[in-house]
């Protein structure tokens, strides 16, 4: 694939990790949090700063708007690392009543370990999917209990909901681990969750109603440590391109042939620590972006060409944690939390002639 490749780096932000898109006062905004105990950002969608939305405590994994509303959103905080996580929580932000107020962050459920997260709407309901990668520990890297899967009915409105009235959570899955990966899909109109873990990829669908159970499915049994479903070569039928294992160096595509997943491309550059992942479209084409964080520590594109699937280098030795791909006025922008040069990059990018 030619293109054009133009960075812009916003900011530095020791540890930068968590990037979330954010519908804030009538414009699209981007959120950039950090790892440890550092802020969470606010840019507009050109990159330009915006606010601090708080100074600590970080830890923060995931961060994802609350459907409908205008600016307000729920985070992990306090995740630091697998050894330093049993006081991890989901946070309710809500933006400042006036102007130059501090934005409001409060609890609104204490989950042990808990690494990423969902809000899915089904049926006029809407629920939260929360994955814990692991349960608990007994030592430094005890990684002996394994992650699980909660669930929850989510209010309208989540006001009544602090550390002292927390929102009721219910398991519907454990005996996960390293529960690491967790990436959004539609399937038949409906949107649901692709899981990966050491017992492999699962997809979990939403019940229509909130009594029911949520549907399981898995997708592939090797130990993987994310996942992402998407057609790269248009024949209608999406493919899964899956890193492995946990914090692994092996980024394979995977097609399904008789309801089975077959591995067709296991990448050749062998990306060590492979972390990033997120799917779309550029320059046309349909694209999975990954990031590792160790050895080369580049930013790629797998594609489907003429030749069949291949990788492309898109910025090296900037070792991303998690990106988002996203399309702005026609244009084809990445957005990467390079965490290991401590970077908040843009990427805009255009097709080659």
């Amino acid at each position: 694939m030619d293109m054009y490749i133009e960075k812009k780096v916003l900011r530095n932000l020791s540890k930068c990790y968590s990037v979330a898109p954010l519908r804030y006062k009538g414009q699209d905004c981007l959120l950039v949090a950090a790892e440890k105990k550092d802020p969470c950002l606010l840019f507009d969608i050109e990159g330009n700063y915006m606010d601090q939305i708080w100074e600590t405590p970080g830890g923060t994994m995931t961060m994802v708007q609350i459907p409908g509303s205008d600016g307000q959103f729920l985070a992990v905080h306090q995740f630091y690392s697998p050894n330093d996580s049993a006081e991890a929580k989901i946070v309710l932000v809500t933006p400042p009543v006036q102007e130059g107020a501090k934005w409001s962050v409060r609890t609104i459920v204490d989950i042990p370990f808990v690494h990423r997260f969902d809000i899915l709407e089904r049926e006029g309901h809407r629920y939260l999917f929360a994955c814990t990668l692991k349960s608990g520990h007994d030592y430094k890297d005890d990684w002996s209990h394994p992650g699980r899967i909660y669930v929850a009915e989510l209010p309208e409105d989540l006001d009544s909901y602090d550390e002292n009235n927390q929102l009721p959570l219910t398991c519907i899955k454990e005996g996960l681990g390293h529960n690491h990966g967790y990436t959004r899909d539609v399937e038949n109109g409906v949107v649901c969750c692709i899981v990966s873990c050491d017992q492999g990829v699962f997809r979990f669908t939403p019940p229509q109603n909130p009594q029911d159970s949520w549907k399981e499915e898995q997708l592939l049994e090797e130990a993987t440590s994310d996942a992402i479903l998407i057609d790269l070569n248009g024949d209608g039928v999406k493919e899964l391109v899956s890193i492995s294992p946990f914090h692994g160096d092996s980024v394979a595509i995977y097609e399904q042939k008789s309801s089975k997943y077959t591995c067709v491309y296991p990448c050749p550059t062998s990306p060590e620590f492979a972390h990033a992942i997120c799917a779309g479209t550029l320059c046309g084409k349909p694209v999975v972006i990954i990031g590792h964080r160790g050895g080369a520590r580049n930013l790629l594109a797998l594609e489907y060409g003429k030749d069949g699937y291949n990788t492309v280098i898109l910025d090296k030795d900037v070792g991303p944690a998690n990106a988002l791909l996203f399309q702005h006025q026609g244009r084809d922008i990445i957005l990467s939390a390079n965490r290991e040069t401590d970077e908040i990059a843009l990427y805009h990018i255009t097709k080659g002639e």
